[in-house]
């Protein structure tokens, strides 16, 4: 079962409609599956499309330590303010320029039920439209032996930050299909995302569990099924559809990262002062920024994960001509072209980030191997081809400090300075 275009753009948003997107999806290749490609030029700086995504999720361990985003739109809900004293660990924390934070608490709403919190009436009900009514717990929001408490409990036992992906967002997908009057319809969307073979979903799923992966996944597999299981959906809760369905989840998830903070510091960029006052104000951030480092490390977004299907069909290149971004402060994707893209040409983003990017081909290849089970074919990789299979010394050094460090100390120092 196919999702029809119409379906596909529907979730697309803020480019003056989906007649207007220009772009269409395309098959390339057996290896590849399908891509995304321009149907009219398209200029370096112009956003090709804005997509909402059909789920999305915050990361549990993120919520479990207070930062505070919309349970629908992933929005940061703390002011500016509150952000940096949390943060900073400094209760005291004042900013300058109050008024240039966009956060409205004013606006916020909570469940009637279970007190969750949304940025807005309107998240408020689109998530009880689309899925809440199955999954809000009510009065039992926090009794652990609500079958959906355990399951969280469950998933946060075996997936420790960094986060890559949440049992949420797979309970997300399952209340929407259970919820929906056009059930077909969803199942067609969800369908959409590239499948893997059975050796590769348990790759993926080692991955996101570790090594004990098997006993895991059927431990998680009999909670979700306790908890949500959907007769239309039965294939879901088998162990192999509930591994595809892990998979396809560790595979397609693309992270969202919000933050009332970060929204504030692009305001004060946009300010025009005079050079002295300029001067103090980047003084001011480059020093809030190490008081942030020092206290909290590199934890500083509400972070969480969506499925946007027409996201997903952008395949990778090391040398992007596009790239994502969540600049509206929620869960709202922008794909940016960073060139000028012509009719009939691939949009591609990277999968890798600035830093990873700059490494050997080598290094590259085998970051793309271990979390997406590709081999990079981009004009980049063929040029490079001919370079020794072998990383430079500084990466290997990098790589041996990332491996031998213990799970447990990294998590350590992770999570108890948040």
């Amino acid at each position: 079962m196919a999702a029809s275009m119409c379906d596909v753009f529907s979730f697309c948003v803020g480019v003056a409609g989906p007649a207007r997107i220009a772009v269409e999806v395309r098959f390339v290749s057996s290896a590849k599956g399908k891509g995304l490609f321009a149907t009219q030029l398209i200029q370096k700086g112009e956003t090709i499309f804005v997509e909402r995504p059909l789920v999305a999720a915050q990361f549990l361990w993120n919520a479990l330590y207070r930062y505070r985003a919309c349970d629908h739109c992933l929005r940061a809900l703390e002011k500016a303010e509150e952000n940096a004293q949390r943060l900073t660990g400094k209760p005291g924390q004042v900013l300058p320029h109050p008024e240039l934070c966009t956060v409205r608490q004013d606006l916020h709403q909570s469940c009637p039920h279970c007190r969750v919190t949304y940025c807005s009436a309107e998240c408020r009900l689109a998530a009880a439209e689309q899925y809440h009514q199955i999954l809000c717990p009510g009065p039992s929001q926090d009794d652990p032996a609500h079958p959906l408490n355990k399951l969280q409990e469950a998933w946060r036992s075996v997936h420790y930050p960094p986060e890559t992906a949440s049992i949420m967002l797979m309970a997300r997908m399952v209340a929407t299909v259970k919820q929906a009057k056009d059930k077909d319809r969803w199942i067609r969307l969800f369908s959409q995302f590239c499948n893997k073979t059975a050796n590769e979903e348990e790759e993926i799923v080692h991955k996101l569990l570790g090594d004990k992966f098997k006993g895991q996944l059927e431990l998680l597999r009999r909670l979700f099924t306790e908890a949500l299981y959907e007769e239309a959906l039965s294939q879901w809760f088998t162990p192999d559809g509930f591994r595809s369905l892990f998979a396809l989840v560790g595979t397609n998830g693309q992270g969202i990262g919000t933050s009332s903070l970060s929204q504030w510091v692009h305001a004060c960029d946009a300010l025009e002062l005079k050079p002295e006052d300029r001067e103090q104000l980047d003084a001011f951030i480059d020093q809030l920024y190490k008081d942030i480092e020092a206290a909290t490390g590199e934890f500083l977004n509400c972070e969480g994960s969506g499925l946007f299907v027409l996201q997903s069909c952008c395949n990778h290149s090391c040398v992007p001509n596009a790239e994502t971004s969540f600049p509206e402060n929620n869960f709202l994707l922008h794909v940016t072209a960073l060139e000028d893209i012509k009719p009939g040409e691939e949009i591609c983003i990277s999968y890798l980030d600035c830093c990873q990017r700059e490494r050997s081909r080598h290094s590259r290849h085998k970051i793309l191997r271990e979390n997406y089970l590709f081999v990079c074919s981009c004009p980049k990789c063929l040029a490079e081809a001919d370079e020794p299979n072998m990383t430079s010394e500084e990466e290997e050094e990098e790589e041996e400090e990332e491996e031998g460090e213990p799970e447990d100390a990294e998590l350590g120092d992770e999570m108890t300075d948040v």
